[in-house]
């Protein structure tokens, strides 16, 4: 079985993944496997960028293929922001509970609720061989906090066409049409080629 390395230590996009990706003849490992290693300066504009650096640095760290996803939240009543700052958004308020009263107040504020989670994932084969896959989901943020499952924003988004956030869903409702979601399912039909 071919073993690849996903270039993260978030628990919970580890267990997202291992989910996505049960259904097929490759080995994933992550960062959760060894000991512990350090990450390199996410310095990137964009998403796609930041995605690309950790994956190369996996690859260099490992010298086996590997692959890292960068993602975030960008809500039209902040300029599309915290975007690619979107972890550390989270990290600078006090609490997340805080992070989320804020955008929510901005939402209400502006009246501007439309909101998308982008997922940018890097496969870096080689030192010159680095593939992408994207996932955006687009939806609203919600009035209130909604629902105790998911991580990160799923509490304040709404996915266009359902009425519950992505925290109120089960983790296969939102498997299967989540930003990171997407973007991992055209990974594997690509990875599916390479076998």
């Amino acid at each position: 079985m071919k073993e690849i390395i996903f270039f993260s230590n978030n628990k919970n996009k580890c267990l997202e993944i291992s989910k996505l990706f049960k259904d097929i003849p490759i080995k994933i490992l992550s960062l959760n496997n060894f000991d512990k290693i350090k990450s390199p300066n996410e310095n990137g504009l964009t998403f796609k960028e930041n995605a690309k650096i950790k994956s190369s640095f996996g690859l260099q760290t490992f010298k086996k293929t590997c692959f890292a996803d960068d993602s975030g939240i960008c809500v039209e009543a902040m300029n599309n922001n915290p975007g690619i700052k979107s972890k550390k958004f989270l990290e600078t308020n006090n609490s997340t509970l805080d992070a989320f009263n804020l955008i929510l107040s901005l939402v209400d504020k502006t009246k501007k609720n439309k909101a998308f989670f982008q997922t940018s994932i890097c496969l870096s084969l080689n030192v010159k061989e680095h593939v992408f896959f994207n996932g955006i989901v687009r939806g609203t943020i919600t009035k209130n906090i909604k629902g105790s499952g998911g991580f990160g924003y799923d509490p304040i988004f709404i996915p266009h066409g359902y009425k519950k956030t992505f925290a109120e869903m089960t983790v296969e409702e939102k498997n299967s049409i989540s930003h990171r979601s997407i973007a991992i399912k055209k990974l594997k039909k690509y990875l599916l080629t390479l076998i």
